[in-house]
């Protein structure tokens, strides 16, 4: 086991409301979560001694924060460069924190104006040689892999309504949630294609929020048991992968189980990074949760209901991830023992552990 396994544990979580138009700054957005995160924990933001974010040159910097927060003598502190990969492995950022003991309590923390601000889904995201190929922009890269994936498995459009018309009935019951209206069959295939086969109601938001998390070394909640991190060449690097439909946890879910001492059957609690539909599936399938060939016959009978229980990031909103560890949080307090919580990055990323 990794040496900081157990070490750690989430003591509070926070969020924002999530909106289309803030209206607000990512610092205010910021301190506002990052309150809510130490009320919940049940400490003042001055015993904070570590402040973590990551960003895509769209959020507050963590000493602007700090000084927010009213925090007077700040420790370790760090602006990770990064999105989607960064929603799980930041939390092994805090747990090596607390275990090399040059902290106890560490604010993570994520805030964008990921809507009426940068918006993340255009030409100008990622490296330009993907434009040879008329990659302009996240979602054609991912729905080139999500075409193939979908011809390898069988998966259907039927597959796909069926996640988001089920990330939609679990997010009914979520007051934080944007998107709560059911979505039946028809009114899927109605909407139009971003990229084939991908349609609007099949990406993720693009939405104003801000979420933050309080790692203890002295607190008690959720511990961390395992983080990993890690790719390889797939559907971030087409020109090079033998297959374009690997993406991160084709690569990191060997070494989640290794690094964990745990197995598949362990789980209870996944909420698994929903950036695209297909994401769900296969993941499900790397992680050893569901057998390919099982894949159809599970979504379309809905036994995939326990997966990102607040509706993730298809239906709740999107705080690059760091919301559905909140949820991870949220619910070991509540029923379950281990919690699988993922970030995703094409072909690279990372995945926790969270035990109760």
């Amino acid at each position: 086991m990794q040496p900081f396994a157990g070490r750690a544990a989430v003591a509070g979580v926070g969020m924002t409301a999530l909106s289309r138009e803030s209206g607000r700054t990512e610092l205010d957005l910021a301190a506002e979560a990052c309150r809510a995160a130490c009320a919940d924990a049940g400490i003042a933001p001055r015993e904070v001694d570590a402040v973590l974010s990551y960003h895509l040159n769209d959020s507050a910097p963590v000493v602007q924060v700090a000084r927010a927060l009213g925090i007077e003598r700040l420790g370790w502190h760090n602006d990770i460069a990064g999105g989607g990969t960064q929603a799980a492995s930041i939390l092994g950022d805090a747990a090596m924190l607390v275990h090399c003991g040059l902290a106890r309590n560490i604010l993570v923390y994520r805030a964008l104006n990921g809507r009426s601000g940068k918006r993340m889904n255009t030409v100008s995201t990622g490296p330009q040689e993907r434009y040879t190929y008329g990659l302009a922009g996240p979602i054609p890269l991912f729905a080139l892999a999500a075409t193939r994936y979908l011809h390898e498995t069988g998966l259907t459009a039927e597959h796909l309504h069926a996640v988001v018309a089920q990330s939609r009935q679990n997010a009914k019951a979520n007051p934080r949630a944007l998107r709560r209206e059911p979505l039946e069959l028809a009114d899927y295939l109605s909407r139009p294609y971003v990229c084939t086969p991908l349609r609007t109601v099949d990406c993720c938001q693009e939405t104003d929020g801000a979420c933050a998390l309080l790692v203890s070394g002295v607190l008690d909640g959720p511990r961390v048991r395992a983080v990993v991190r890690g790719g390889g060449p797939g559907c971030s690097s087409m020109d090079r992968a033998a297959d374009v439909t690997a993406i991160f946890s084709a690569y990191v879910a060997p070494m989640l189980w290794e690094a964990s001492g745990m197995r598949p059957s362990d789980v209870d609690v996944a909420v698994p990074y929903d950036a695209y539909s297909w994401l769900v599936p296969r993941q499900l399938e790397d992680f050893g949760l569901v057998a390919r060939g099982e894949l159809g016959a599970y979504l379309l009978e809905r036994r995939h209901a326990w997966v990102n229980p607040h509706g993730g990031l298809l239906s709740e909103g999107y705080v690059h991830g760091l919301n559905n560890v909140a949820q991870a949080v949220r619910e070991l307090r509540s029923a379950g023992e281990v919690a699988l919580v993922t970030g995703f990055g094409g072909s690279y990323g990372s995945a926790a552990l969270l035990v109760r």
